[in-house]
């Protein structure tokens, strides 16, 4: 009996001992994965991009055009659009217009009215009217000063063009300076129909 006890534990060590040397010659030859060279991914979170704030587009101008046109009419300009533009929109002056009595480089306004005045005209309406210049012919409100004024301020008076304003410029330093408002009738080229189109808008500072 005690025989085959002895048996009995030398066959289960036996056995234990050779599951381990299996196990190991198993675990030995099985191949690995091979270790990957690549680095390791870094994950970079990306802010969101900033709305960009609306604008809005700006309306087009509405511009009434009449007088010394090929085709008058009311016609949309774009913002910051001059005189000259709103002429052009006409199709163009007519043979007779008198353009050299126009401040052609005026800014416009949305619902004002622009008259192309005709050569030899008595008494035009006022060049620009309507719009924010309504009441004024200029739109600013201030008054020009021809004893000081440079061209380009005489420049926006009605029907003074850039030739006009050279003339007062010009008739100023030789004569000196005006002693009335009146005094400017002088000027070649400034009749009493073009002083009454800006009479209000001058001052003669001494």
């Amino acid at each position: 009996m005690d025989q085959l006890k002895t048996h009995y534990r030398a066959y289960i060590l036996f056995c234990s001992i050779l599951s381990l040397v299996v196990g190991g010659t198993i675990g030995y030859f099985t191949p690995r994965p091979p270790k990957s060279d690549l680095p390791r991914s870094i994950v970079v979170s990306t802010p969101l991009p900033t709305p960009t704030p609306f604008t809005p587009t700006p309306l087009p101008l509405r511009v009434y055009v009449t007088g010394a046109v090929e085709q008058a009419g009311v016609y949309e300009l774009s913002p910051g659009s001059i005189i000259q533009d709103a002429i052009a929109a006409a199709s163009g002056p007519s043979l007779d217009a008198d353009l050299e009595s126009i401040n052609l480089a005026r800014e416009l306004q949305d619902q004002q009215h622009v008259y192309v005045p005709r050569e030899g005209e008595a008494n035009p309406p006022p060049v620009v009217s309507g719009g924010a210049s309504e009441g004024d012919g200029t739109g600013t409100g201030a008054t020009v000063d021809i004893n000081t004024a440079t061209a380009a301020e005489l420049e926006t008076l009605p029907r003074i063009g850039p030739m006009t304003a050279q003339k007062i410029v010009e008739y100023r330093e030789a004569n000196g300076p005006f002693e009335s408002i009146e005094g400017i009738q002088k000027v070649p080229g400034i009749g009493p129909a073009t002083f009454a189109g800006f009479e209000d808008m001058i001052t003669a500072e001494q």
